[in-house]
């Protein structure tokens, strides 16, 4: 009987899994039509589009004075400094997700005591990718 209920369940979920993903696509689909209609709403309207034109213009400014500033040694060697950090958080984060995997497979809980004496809890989080 436990493998009977085991695949009913295993049935169920999928179902649901299915009955979501087919529900997510449609929302996304009336989503994008619904956007649409505000592009053209937008898209009609002389006074916005107007103050765009404008704010384009100042974004254009915006972004030559913040390449100025970048320009300099100071802010060329920050920059680097901040993409060899961002790169190891990076390394780290990929790690410690492969230790807790460990640790949960090894010590069979899902929690762990931080070094500042904390109970933290171990999630997984889990997302639907169509195989190429």
């Amino acid at each position: 009987m436990p493998d009977e209920n085991q695949a009913q369940n295993l049935l169920n979920v999928e179902n649901l899994i299915n009955a979501a993903t087919i529900r997510l696509d449609e929302v996304s689909k009336l989503l994008k039509e619904q956007k649409s209609m505000i592009d053209a709403l937008l898209e009609n309207s002389a006074e916005y589009q107007e103050i765009e034109k404008e704010a384009k213009k100042q974004a254009k400014l915006k972004t030559s004075a913040k390449q100025n500033v970048l320009s300099s040694p100071e802010a060329k060697s920050t920059m680097e400094k901040l993409k060899e950090n961002q790169t190891q958080a990076k390394e780290l984060k990929i790690a410690l997700s492969d230790y807790l995997a460990q640790y949960v497979a090894l010590s069979g809980t899902n929690q762990i005591e931080g070094p500042d004496g904390v109970l933290r809890q171990i999630i997984y989080t889990a997302k639907l990718v169509k195989t190429k």
